[in-house]
């Protein structure tokens, strides 16, 4: 009975909740300013990759599955004003990349090798690395 009055009166004493107002963000979409940068990821071990890109802190996807001996070619897109990397979606929206790594598939992410990106491979216009398996995890040159 008591809960009936003392409930509402503590709940006035609380600071009101602010409310998150939503704005329409801008995303960039298609290549221009941009320069084409195709990164090239070869498998020189015995099992099949999985390399995946992490585009936020909440999201990241799968971006190429690599059979041994083979290649997979990605189109990446570098913005030389903010020096940023990105790939394009299917609705050609730009996906700023934070991370991109490849692992063996069945254990990826334990045996996961970072692919770095700079400058100097959009100044070249282009980005290769081969991956092997190194002391039981990937390595990516």
């Amino acid at each position: 009975m008591k809960i009936r009055y003392v409930l509402p009166v503590m709940l006035s004493f609380t600071s009101l909740a602010n409310a998150v107002e939503l704005h329409h963000v801008n995303v960039r979409k298609g290549t221009d300013g941009l320069d084409m940068v195709p990164l090239t990821i070869s498998n020189a071990g015995n099992e099949e990759l999985a390399c995946n890109a992490d585009f936020a802190h909440w999201y990241s996807a799968g971006i190429a599955t690599i059979e041994s001996g083979k290649s997979a070619r990605l189109e990446l897109w570098f913005d030389p004003k903010t020096g940023t990397f990105t790939i394009l979606n299917d609705k050609r929206e730009n996906l700023p990349i934070e991370r991109l790594w490849c692992g063996l598939s069945r254990r990826a992410y334990a045996t996961r090798a970072q692919i770095t990106l700079d400058r100097t491979d959009a100044a070249e216009g282009r980005r290769a690395v081969s991956c092997g398996v190194e002391q039981d995890r990937l390595a990516c040159r």
